[in-house]
């Protein structure tokens, strides 16, 4: 007897876990391997209840077989098994029940002999009939008093890890409607005006051109492509986009398609399904779903597998999606953004992208033109950038000198506005307060003329990659880590950068400032880089665009 309550403490344990939120599967396995330690039997078998019928979902012991997993067994056809959940007391099975009207529920599935001992434990959670555990032993007799009544003890704690992982499962997905409260909000947040009305404020002819194409395709759901060099703003672009549509109210939903595996970046987009032991369907909604009658952007679609490639067109052409783990396909209504700094053009007609998407995307590209072709916008995006920081970090306000804007005037801006941010961020480091020279100002790497003659011969890679690298530490004063670092700037992480620094023999502290540029550097190994979210939070201008 003390064997027993030993293993009735292990099942509580298991009743604890399941709070934790374990996996449900492991949890009723590892239950009904107990329940057999405590209970001699050849069969320990979970069924859950739907719809009037038992559907076998786990087996453990010797009887176990693949026959079984596919076992359905009728509830009116089986008085004893009605009664089981009825009174929710195990309820033992007899020779006379086998042979009579109602039958074994086994027969055509286990090879049992006459008079064969067999137990129906019933599960249940409050009012709810949650299904039965039957128990099967070959030898003929039956289950005594002191045995239903440790089954009855089990199956309630079975009952309860079952019902723990519903609520886990209800509570995930609650977590999961918060988290797309909390992105909308993001989207809808931050101090600077909304996207639209920084993208149609520039002054630049070439950006007021692409304001206007982009408003007269905003009221459409045509899909568009936004291309670019890298930090042009096409996501700033694309929020705007969504901002002047009918879409406006409904869901902005970004996905990097470059920012996780295949199998992951699958999951991220079309969610995907779990099936618990007790046959409980575990859904998790996919970006897809979650920009339903909204706008999904895919940032540098380029990058999607060809698999994707294909599902993202079905999307396009038919409105549906299948999600990881299922066979129901799901209707869709949402308007898709892409955008890309590579030329899928040529990618399509290279192999390496799918023609018949490019067509869908390209109906309607918009190119972003580089900073170096629109001077105009330098200095009020510098302006704007310092406006923000002021609400942002406390310290402040600046002003632009003459020799500032001059610099700022002249620079070539390879790194687009997210270089010119991150060039402003670190001078209100530097500075804290009042009017920002040009010595603030990190020497630039792309003061050079606007544009480099056509005929200008290339430098080796290798060359040009130590001159780029050597560049960014100058700019950032030897710093690697932080937002005002080198590996922010070339957008790496701090380890590829310093694995690249080390190829080159570029030693960091030959660029190291002393005017509170170079802050602390972790030296030796990195430590780990913060965990990244799945779908990053939109950026409002003119904090650095995504791309």
């Amino acid at each position: 007897m003390a064997q027993a309550v030993d293993h009735t403490e292990d099942l509580q344990q298991l009743v604890d876990e399941a709070r934790r939120q374990q996996p449900l599967d492991d949890l009723v396995l590892r239950a009904l391997h107990s329940l057999r330690t405590m209970i001699h039997c050849d069969l320990a078998a979970l069924y859950r209840l739907e719809q009037g019928q038992l559907h076998a979902q786990t087996a453990v012991g010797p009887l176990a077989s693949p026959e079984l997993r596919r076992h359905r067994i009728a509830l009116e056809r089986f008085p004893s098994i009605r009664r089981a959940l009825e009174t929710r007391r195990p309820v033992p099975l007899h020779a006379h029940d086998h042979a009579g009207e109602e039958g074994d529920p086994h027969a055509g599935v286990l090879d049992l002999p006459e008079g064969h001992a067999c137990m129906i434990v019933p599960l249940f959670a409050g009012d709810e009939s949650l299904g039965i555990v039957t128990m099967e032993c070959r030898e003929p007799g039956s289950f005594d008093e002191e045995t239903l009544d440790r089954a009855g003890a089990c199956g309630r704690l079975i009952s309860l890890t079952i019902a723990s992982a519903r609520k886990a499962d209800l509570l995930d997905r609650h977590l999961q409607e918060l988290e797309l409260q909390v992105q909308h909000l993001m989207d809808e947040s931050g101090p600077s005006p909304a996207a639209s009305e920084l993208m149609a404020a520039s002054l630049s002819p070439a950006m007021s051109e692409l304001v206007r194409l982009a408003q007269q395709v905003a009221d459409s759901d045509m899909p568009v492509l936004l291309r670019g060099e890298h930090g042009t703003g096409k996501g700033l672009l694309a929020r705007a986009i969504h901002g002047w549509s009918r879409r406006s109210e409904r869901p902005f939903v970004r996905v990097g398609c470059s920012a996780a595996s295949e199998a992951g970046l699958e999951r991220e987009l079309f969610g995907y399904v779990e099936r618990a032991a007790n046959g409980d369907a575990r859904h998790r909604a996919g970006r897809l779903r979650i920009a339903n009658h909204g706008t999904l952007l895919l940032e540098q679609i380029g990058a999607l597998p060809d698999r994707l490639q294909q599902s993202i067109l079905r999307v396009l052409e038919r409105g549906c999606f299948t999600p990881v783990g299922s066979e129901q396909e799901i209707a869709v209504d949402v308007r898709i953004i892409a955008t890309s700094s590579v030329d899928l053009e040529v990618a399509a007609r290279a192999g390496r992208f799918r023609q018949d998407l490019y067509f869908r995307l390209a109906a309607f590209p918009l190119e972003l033109p580089p900073l170096r072709d629109r001077p105009q916008d330098v200095a009020a995006i510098a302006e704007r950038t310092l406006a923000v920081l002021v609400g942002r970090s406390g310290r402040g306000p600046w002003t632009l000198s003459p020799s500032a804007r001059e610099l700022l005037a002249r620079s070539a801006w390879p790194g687009n506005v997210r270089e010119l941010v991150n060039l402003i961020e670190r001078a209100s480091i530097v500075l804290p307060r009042g009017v920002i020279e040009a010595r603030h100002l990190a020497p630039s790497s792309t003061a050079a003329p606007p544009a480099p003659a056509a005929e200008e011969p290339l430098l080796p890679l290798r060359v040009a990659e130590r001159r780029h690298l050597e560049a960014a530490l100058r700019r950032c004063g030897g710093k690697i880590y932080g937002r005002d670092g080198a590996a922010h700037l070339l957008e790496l992480k701090p380890t590829t950068l310093q694995s690249k620094l080390k190829k080159h023999g570029i030693d960091r502290l030959e660029f190291a400032t002393g005017d509170g540029g170079s802050p602390a550097e972790p030296s030796g190994r990195a430590g780990p880089e913060p965990k990244r979210r799945a779908v990053a939070s939109s950026v409002i201008w003119p904090s650095a665009p995504k791309d």
